[in-house]
């Protein structure tokens, strides 16, 4: 006897999520119901009309509105930017390059590089110890002989 397998099911949040979508934008089927990881697949593999609007004029969901400005998800609430933005008032953002945004970029920048230094210098570390982990045993000097010691002498007493 075989079960029939039932499809996995998420919310209409988290496939939003998945899909890089605001959630509140999306039609009201969609916000109401719950989407199969099969239906996911083909809304990614072959977008509805409504979801390629979404994806091109917005509004956009925080994390893609950080990674068009180039800044973090903090960076923006630093900046005063809490609501979803549409494709165009993130251009004009862009366009107006206010302070808050130049000083975000710049320490986005920096984290980046940082990450950058870290992972090359786990990599050198890695590197140096499989290295030496496949180097051959050093060789272990040989025991020096004692020189004999005759009777008699001054040493043997």
């Amino acid at each position: 006897m075989t079960s029939q397998k039932s499809p996995q099911t998420m919310k209409p949040a988290t496939a939003a999520k998945k899909l890089g979508v605001y959630l509140e934008a999306t039609p009201e089927a969609f916000q109401e119901g719950v989407v199969s990881r099969d239906e996911l697949d083909a809304l990614q593999a072959d977008p509805p009309e409504w979801l390629r609007d979404l994806r091109r004029d917005g509004p956009h969901p925080r994390p893609v509105v950080a990674a068009k400005l180039g800044v973090s998800i903090s960076g923006l609430t630093r900046g005063g930017v809490t609501e979803p933005l549409t494709s165009a008032q993130i251009e004009a953002l862009r366009a107006d390059m206010p302070e808050w945004l130049r000083t975000e970029r710049s320490i986005q920048a920096e984290v980046r590089r940082e990450a950058v230094r870290v992972k090359d210098k786990q990599a050198a570390e890695e590197k140096k110890a499989a290295n030496k982990a496949a180097a051959p045993p050093p060789k272990s000097p040989k025991p020096q002989k004692r020189a004999a010691v005759k009777p008699g002498s001054r040493r043997g007493r």
